[in-house]
C-alpha cells in the first residue's frame, strides 16, 4: 500500500478549488442570468405593473431624498463630527430640500475611553438629539433613523435604561424596532421600510457585529410590506444598518432577507451602512441582487463624511454618493447610469421614448452654467425648469445601440464647478459591478466565517491525525515508512510526524482544538449585570440565545495566527531534542531570547488579547476563559514540555525514524 502526502493534498486541493471556482463563476455570471430571468419572467398577479410615464421637461413624477450612515458621534474621537453634522442639517438639507433623510445606524460610537470596551454614553445621545433639535431639521424634512450595532452595544433589552435610542432618536419614541413611512410626492406614493436587525439582547464588543431578524420581527416586516402595498405604494426603498449578507434570518430559510425584499415588485433598492468601504478596499460597494433589487452600501460619515442623494424620476431610480461640502451636487436622472439599471422593474423603453435629458443640480450659489454632451458631440446648454431641475432636448434613437458616455459640466456663481461622467445604454447592455463588492454583498457573511473556522480546523487537525494513524500503521508493519525525497517537504513531514507520536503534546493540542469547537469559551458579563456563556456556535445571555457569527472568525484567527504557529514551534523543539538528545548546548540569555523570539511574540499577542477580553467582559470572564487565559497557561506548559521532552517519550518516533537515519541539520535548527 503506497500512500503519499502529495497525492492526498492534491485531491483535497482539487475538490476545494473546484467548489471555489464554481461559486465564483456563479457570482460573476449572476448579472446576465438575473437580467435574462427577470426580463422573461411573468410577474405575480398581485404585483402591479408601473404605469408608463413620459420623461419630458416637466417638474413632476419626481422625488429625491438623502441618506447618511455611521455617524459615530463620540465623546473621545474626532470632535468635528458633531459640528459638521450640524452643518449638514443646516446647510445641506436646506439646499437640497429632500423629502426624507435616512440615518441608517451607528448614530453614536459607544466605546469606552480606552477604545477597547463598549458602553452606551448618554452624552453622545444628547449631542445627537441636540443636533436634530437645534437645527430644526425635523421640521424641514422627515428624519428616519434606525439603530446600528454600536447603538446596541451593551443593551440588555429594548426600552431599558441602556436603550438610549428610544429617548434620544427621531423615531425611537414612535417605533420599537422596524417601521414604515410613506411619502406622497410628484404624483406617486413612496414607502420607506426601516429594517432593525440589531441583536436582542445586544452584547458588548467584539461579538456584536452581525444582525439577526427573529421570527416575530420577520413577520412584522412582512406585515409592513403588505400594508405598504395596501396603501397603493408605487415605489419602496428598504433600508437598515446591516447589509443583507450580514443579517441572520432563522424564520426565512434560504435567501433570507433578500428573498423577502425580492417578493415585492415595488422594492427597488436596499440601502445600508456598517461595512463602510472596508478600509478603502471597496469604495463603490454596490450590486444587483439575484432577487432583482439594488443593494447599495454607503461610505461612513465618521471618517469619510459621505452622504447619498437618491431620486425617483418617472419610475427611474438614480443616486450619487457625495463628500460633505462638495458642491455643486449633480444627479443625472435621465438617461440613468447603465450600471444601476434594474431589469424587470425599470423599462428602458421609457428612456428611448423620452424627450429630454434630466438633471438635478444643487448648490449654495446660483448655477450660472450647465452644459451636457454625449460621446463626441458638441456641448449643449441646459434649460432650468425649476430651482433644482435642468433639462436639455435630445434624440435618444441616435443612441439605441451599445454604451454611450454622457458628460455634464456645471458652474455656480461662486466659481465652483463639477464635471460628471455617466455611461448609459438603451438596448440593455450591462456593466459589471466590482467583483469585491459583489463578493461582500452577495455572500452570506456568517457562512463565510463558518467556512474559515472549518478550514482552520482541518488545516490544524487533519495533518496531525493523519501522521498519528500513519505512524501506527508503519509500526504495525501494515505500510512502509515514506521516503522523503525533498528536503523542504520531507523536513516538515518528519517534524509533524514526530510531534504526533508524543502523547503528552499530541493529546493536549488536539483536545484544545476540539474544545474550541464544542466547549464554552468564556463565562462572564457579556452585558453589564448579565452573565453569559460564549461558545463558538453562539452566546447564551439574558435568557436568550444569539447564534454564533463573529465568534467563528475569532476562532479562525485563534487557530491560524496563534495555535498553528505554536504547534510548529513545538514540533521544532521536539525534533531538536530528537536529534540532540545526548545533550543540549547552553546558550546565553541573548541567544536564548533570540531562539525563542517567535514563541515570545505569539505569547505577547495572546496576553494582549486576554487583557482586551478582561477589559470587555470583566475579571470573571478573564479567569474562566479557556479560549484566552487558559490557552496561555496551556501553551507555556506545552512549550516547556517540547523543549525538555524526556527521551522515553521519543521512543515511538525512534522506532520509525531511527538514529541510523541520516541526520538532517535543517531539522535540528
Amino acid at each position: 500500500m503506497r500512500f503519499t502526502t502529495v497525492a492526498f493534498a492534491l485531491i483535497v486541493f482539487i475538490v476545494v478549488f473546484s467548489i471555489f471556482v464554481a461559486n465564483l463563476a456563479n457570482l460573476i455570471g449572476i448579472d446576465k442570468q438575473l437580467s435574462n430571468r427577470l426580463d422573461a419572467a411573468s410577474n405575480d398577479g398581485e404585483q402591479r405593473q408601473p404605469k408608463q410615464l413620459k420623461l419630458d421637461d416637466q417638474h413632476n413624477h419626481l422625488m429625491w431624498f438623502l441618506q447618511v450612515s455611521d455617524i459615530h458621534i463620540s465623546m473621545y474621537l474626532d470632535p468635528a463630527r458633531v459640528p459638521q453634522l450640524i452643518e449638514f442639517c443646516n446647510r445641506t438639507v436646506d439646499i437640497i430640500a429632500p423629502s426624507v433623510v435616512l440615518a441608517s445606524g451607528d448614530l453614536t460610537d459607544a466605546k469606552t475611553s480606552n477604545f477597547l470596551g463598549s458602553q452606551q454614553h448618554e452624552q453622545e445621545w444628547r449631542w445627537y438629539h441636540e443636533v436634530l433639535r437645534d437645527t430644526n431639521v425635523l421640521n424641514k424634512t422627515v428624519w428616519l433613523d434606525i439603530r446600528g450595532n454600536h447603538d446596541n452595544f451593551n443593551v440588555p433589552a429594548l426600552q431599558t435604561r441602556q436603550d438610549l435610542f428610544t429617548n434620544y432618536s427621531a423615531q425611537g419614541r414612535h417605533h420599537t424596532r422596524s417601521y414604515m413611512h410613506q411619502v406622497a410626492a410628484g404624483g406617486e406614493r413612496y414607502t420607506f421600510i426601516a429594517v432593525d436587525a440589531c441583536l436582542d439582547p445586544g452584547p458588548k464588543r467584539p461579538f456584536n457585529f452581525v444582525g439577526m431578524l427573529s421570527r416575530n420581527e420577520t413577520q412584522h416586516l412582512i406585515n409592513l410590506a403588505e400594508r405598504s402595498r395596501e396603501l397603493n405604494t408605487n415605489y419602496t426603498i428598504w433600508f437598515g444598518h446591516y447589509p443583507t449578507s450580514c443579517i441572520l434570518t432563522p424564520g426565512l430559510g434560504t435567501g433570507g432577507i433578500r428573498n423577502l425584499i425580492g417578493r415585492y415588485r415595488e422594492a427597488y433598492a436596499y440601502l445600508a451602512g456598517h461595512f463602510h468601504t472596508l478600509g478603502g478596499a471597496v469604495p463603490r460597494m454596490y450590486t444587483l441582487q439575484e432577487e432583482g433589487f439594488l443593494e447599495l452600501e454607503l461610505g461612513d460619515w465618521m471618517r469619510n463624511r459621505r452622504y447619498r442623494l437618491a431620486a425617483f424620476d418617472h419610475g427611474l431610480f438614480s443616486f450619487v454618493d457625495i463628500h460633505h461640502n462638495q458642491w455643486p451636487v449633480v444627479l443625472v436622472t435621465n438617461p440613468k447610469d447603465a450600471l444601476f439599471n434594474i431589469p424587470g422593474k425599470e423599462d428602458l423603453q421609457s428612456i428611448v421614448d423620452s424627450t429630454h435629458i434630466r438633471l438635478l443640480i444643487f448648490s449654495p450659489a446660483k448655477v450660472v452654467e450647465c452644459q451636457v454632451k454625449i460621446d463626441g458631440a458638441s456641448w449643449q446648454d441646459c434649460q432650468r425648469i425649476s430651482h433644482q431641475l435642468f433639462v436639455v432636448p435630445w434624440e435618444p434613437k441616435r443612441y439605441k445601440r451599445g454604451l454611450h458616455k454622457l458628460l455634464v459640466y456645471v458652474l455656480d456663481a461662486d466659481g465652483r464647478s463639477r464635471v460628471v461622467e455617466q455611461r448609459f445604454t438603451l438596448d440593455g447592455s450591462r456593466l459589471q459591478f466590482d467583483f469585491l463588492a459583489k463578493l461582500v454583498l452577495m455572500y452570506d457573511t456568517n457562512k463565510v466565517f463558518q467556512t474559515f473556522f472549518s478550514v482552520a480546523l482541518i488545516i490544524y487537525l487533519v495533518p496531525l491525525c493523519v501522521f498519528r494513524i500513519w505512524h501506527t500503521l508503519v509500526r504495525k508493519g501494515t505500510v512502509a515508512r515514506p521516503r522523503l525525497r525533498t528536503l523542504c517537504c520531507g523536513g516538515w513531514i518528519r517534524k509533524m510526524w514526530i510531534l504526533s507520536t508524543v502523547d503528552r503534546l499530541m493529546f493536549p493540542i488536539v483536545g484544545y482544538c476540539l474544545y474550541l469547537t464544542c466547549g464554552p469559551w468564556s463565562i462572564g458579563e457579556v452585558i453589564d449585570g448579565h452573565m453569559g456563556v460564549v461558545f463558538v456556535w453562539g452566546i447564551f445571555v439574558n435568557n436568550a440565545f444569539l447564534p454564533g457569527t463573529l465568534t467563528y472568525l475569532y476562532g479562525f484567527f485563534q487557530l491560524m495566527l496563534c495555535q498553528l504557529p505554536l504547534t510548529i514551534i513545538f514540533a521544532n523543539n521536539v525534533v531538536r531534542r530528537f536529534y540532540r538528545r545526548s545533550g543540549e548546548k547552553n546558550y546565553g540569555w541573548t541567544m536564548a531570547l533570540w531562539k525563542n523570539s517567535a514563541f515570545i511574540l505569539i505569547m505577547t499577542v495572546e496576553v494582549l488579547l486576554a487583557a482586551i477580553f478582561w477589559n470587555s467582559y470583566g475579571l470573571l470572564a478573564f479567569i474562566i476563559t479557556p479560549l484566552r487565559a487558559w490557552s496561555i497557561v496551556l501553551n507555556v506548559i506545552l512549550w516547556y514540555q517540547s523543549r525538555y521532552i524526556p527521551e522515553k517519550c521519543l521512543r515511538s518516533a525512534s522506532a520509525v525514524w531511527s538514529s541510523s537515519e541520516p541526520k538532517l541539520s535543517s531539522l535540528a535548527n
